[in-house]
């Protein structure tokens, strides 16, 4: 993992919230959403194929939706959005979307 002292932050986050389902795996993984909203906001995607990561810099550079996903100590992959106007972004499980 990136050390989190040297991450830059790339775009706003806006408003940050969470679903019950990803505030409960972070809590059982006992890990602080902080650690991954840094990766996200400095575009480290997490588990995503090239293509989506490629995807992720052009909705950097242009405004659109930002998906970085990632997996908790106990294997739980969580998803982090930003909406296209960085008013939000939302941790959420896979299958909360």
């Amino acid at each position: 993992m990136t050390d989190t002292n040297q991450l830059i932050p790339r775009f706003p986050l806006g408003r940050v919230v969470a679903t019950p389902g990803a505030l409960r795996a972070l809590e059982d993984a006992n890990q602080n959403p902080v650690e991954f909203l840094e990766r996200h906001q400095a575009g480290d995607w997490g588990e995503l194929c090239e293509e989506d990561k490629g995807e992720n810099e052009f909705s950097v550079r242009n405004g659109f939706r930002i998906l970085s996903a990632y997996w908790t100590r106990l294997d739980v992959k969580i998803w982090v959005i930003t909406e296209a106007d960085r008013s939000a972004t939302t941790f959420l499980l896979p299958h909360e979307y």
